[in-house]
């Protein structure tokens, strides 16, 4: 280990930068964040570096650097493009035994500023002991996305549990079991809601009745329609947390790839015929994990809420007294759009959007047939391969025109991605000819044309 981690007290101890460009003021800006007495030592200053002077918050040296200024720091920063002037720096900070840190020259530096994940008072730092920076940059770009903003809040109520919890639990092993499931069980799963004072009220039923710690959660998740990088930064969290994983049959493999290695994965897509059933065994697989204390993620295809059953399931979650959080996803009306260079809405073509379901023949018996066929807006079916024909001779019966464009977006966002185009007269026999299959979404108005001129993913449109 080349460098010693260590996180410095900084609080009203005076910090001398030498420099008054932006990275001398991006330095200023991260040791006043922690508290720093700052004085700055430069001939000429950026306005924000003068800004904060005239403030009050920084002392502003335009002077020649004088050797005495070192005598009463504790940390010094070069941040000048003088090469001649930061190697003096650096000497005369050895001389004194101060920490000095050269920007960009790791060879004069006794001390490095690391990469940070911010969960205050929860931080995360990274370093790669001045050998590649800009990965321990990426690295913090990867930690910023798995690590859920509410640590900081868990963090804080730890500290004010602390001694509370010491006296309650004496034992070390049961003091640090107690710990693991509050990080991860309902106190986390509350602040993550944002309900602090629940969160509160929960650590002190917790700590009277330990026993109310083993409760598990249910965490519905949009998985998106296929492509993993559609997946939410909080819905790739919950992936990482779970316990169980059920998972609908168009959640693409990649987004289960980005799963928790260990957690049980159960299949739970619906066949055509049985969805009730299906429906019912999902209830009891939700509550059987659940109450038995585990962390379950619903994974659903597209967005939970958008034909995907989501609100059955929060009721019957409520109804058997199983907390829950849902994570929304991208459906597929907007992403199997976007990936197929069609804006859903345009100021020339369309000033309204319509989503329905076409899976079955009760859902299209309840349409409103005189709406659907309006021009100036755009359709986005659903679920309605085995319906097209139907959905072709409705709209052209209540007045939508022939000549309509269509689009049928196959696997949308995946690399297998099909666009087919056509206009509504012949959207039944473009869909034989080209073998269209389910998971395959219909768009239908003027923006449908769009495709073959703004698409960008996958193969040409046809």
């Amino acid at each position: 280990m080349k460098l010693y981690p260590m996180f410095a007290d900084l609080g009203s101890r005076r910090i001398l930068v030498v420099g008054g460009g932006v990275v001398a003021e991006r330095k200023v800006a991260a040791l006043l964040a922690a508290g720093a007495q700052v004085i700055v030592a430069a001939n000429a200053s950026t306005p924000a570096l003068q800004s904060l002077a005239a403030q009050g918050r920084i002392e502003l040296r335009q002077d020649e650097f004088d050797a005495s200024w070192l005598d009463t720091i504790w940390l010094l920063v070069a941040a000048t493009s003088d090469q001649a002037l930061n190697r003096r720096l650096a000497m005369l900070a050895e001389q004194r035994r101060i920490f000095v840190n050269v920007v960009d020259d790791a060879t004069l530096s006794s001390f490095h500023v690391p990469a940070v994940v911010d969960r205050a008072p929860l931080t995360i730092a990274i370093s790669s002991g001045g050998a590649a920076p800009m990965l321990a940059r990426l690295i913090r770009e990867r930690l910023e996305a798995l690590l859920d903003p509410s640590l900081g809040p868990l963090t804080a109520l730890a500290a004010r549990w602390r001694e509370r919890i010491r006296a309650r639990h004496p034992d070390l092993g049961q003091r640090r079991r107690f710990y693991e499931t509050l990080f991860t069980g309902p106190v986390a799963a509350l602040l993550r809601r944002g309900r602090s004072g629940q969160a509160e009220q929960a650590t002190a039923r917790a700590l009277a009745e330990p026993s109310q710690m083993a409760s598990g959660s249910v965490v519905l998740v949009g998985a998106g329609p296929g492509d993993p990088g559609l997946l939410t930064l909080r819905g790739l969290r919950a992936l990482n947390e779970a316990d169980v994983i059920l998972h609908d049959r168009l959640v693409s493999d990649e987004v289960l790839e980005l799963a928790r290695r260990d957690a049980v994965r159960v299949a739970v897509g619906k066949e055509s015929g049985r969805h009730h059933t299906v429906q019912d065994d999902i209830h009891r697989l939700m509550l059987e994990y659940a109450g038995s204390g585990k962390r379950v993620v619903r994974l659903k295809g597209g967005d939970p809420f958008v034909f995907g059953r989501g609100g059955e399931e929060l009721e019957f979650l409520r109804q058997h007294g199983i907390a829950y959080e849902v994570v929304p996803g991208i459906t597929a009306a907007l992403a199997c759009a976007a990936y197929a260079g069609i804006p859903l809405t345009h100021r020339r073509h369309a000033q309204a959007v319509r989503l329905m379901t076409a899976h079955c023949r009760d859902s299209l018996d309840a349409l409103d047939w005189a709406a659907m066929a309006q021009e100036r807006q755009t359709l986005a079916v659903y679920m309605g391969v085995g319906e097209l024909g139907t959905l072709q001779a409705g709209l052209i019966e209540h007045g939508r025109a022939p000549e309509t464009p269509f689009a049928l977006i196959e696997n949308g966002s995946r690399a297998d991605q099909r666009v087919i185009t056509g206009t509504l007269a012949n959207l039944v026999a473009s869909a034989a000819q080209h073998a269209v299959r389910s998971p395959a979404l219909l768009i239908l108005g003027d923006v449908a044309a769009l495709a073959q001129r703004l698409s960008w993913f996958g193969a040409e449109p046809v």
